[in-house]
């Protein structure tokens, strides 16, 4: 039996998946991570989205993870 994916969601940064992760966009497009932990963008600033590039870090402070209303 496989592990039960983990989600931590990071102050001011991404969405941490721990675990097989599948993120539909809003363009109907399935992203497939199998990674062991992928990082998910919440910012909206990525240039890799879904997944995080650490742009999060160049925002402001109360706008890395809220940009989006902390998905």
């Amino acid at each position: 039996m496989s592990e039960p994916t983990q989600v931590t969601l990071c102050e001011d940064g991404p969405m941490l998946v721990r675990g097989e992760v599948v993120v539909e966009d809003e363009d109907g497009q399935r992203h497939v991570s199998s990674r062991p932990v992928t990082a998910v963008c919440r910012c909206g600033a990525s240039s890799l989205k879904p997944w995080c590039d650490g742009s999060h870090k160049a925002l402001a402070g109360g706008q890395r993870a809220r940009r989006l209303g902390s998905v």
